[in-house]
């Protein structure tokens, strides 16, 4: 199946609610991807002919990026597909002079850790209590990884 990765746009933003309600208990609300793409955030689908598989939002800043969120719907799944969106992230952070590259995890989402491992990034801290969960909150593992030109 051929994919392409393209830029967000506000037309966009119906479908990825819909993906992010069926993939997270606590889902982002249509009106977050809307400001970030008002606030320049760089947002990323990725798409099979009119089929949104997935999207991605990254903020780039002095010398660093951060991956905000990432996400593939849970049908093409385990296809390589986050991890193309994770390149192409990586790819756009390098051209606007990134040197580091940020995220944050849930522990309790082991299959997200390990790909971000295995793209190589690394434990640098923990924020406790970050995310929300439907009986409290939990804490985020934070990952950096350096950009090479």
């Amino acid at each position: 199946m051929t994919v392409s990765v393209l830029p967000m746009s506000p037309a966009d933003v119906p479908a990825i609610g819909e993906i992010e309600r069926r993939n997270y208990v606590i889902p982002w609300s249509d009106s977050i991807f809307r400001d970030c793409i008002k606030a320049g955030y760089r947002g990323f689908v990725l798409k099979h002919e009119d089929t949104l598989l997935g999207y991605a939002i990254l903020q780039i800043g002095f010398k660093e990026s951060h991956v905000l969120n990432i996400c593939v719907d849970k049908p093409y799944q385990e296809r390589g597909y986050a991890r193309l969106l994770l390149a192409h992230m990586e790819k756009m952070s390098m051209a606007q002079s990134a040197e580091m590259m940020f995220l944050e995890v849930r522990p309790s989402n082991p299959r997200a850790r390990a790909l971000y491992e295995a793209n190589g990034f690394n434990e640098i801290s923990v924020r406790k209590n970050y995310y929300d969960t439907p009986t409290g909150r939990e804490d985020a593992v934070v990952m950096a990884k350096a950009l090479s030109a």
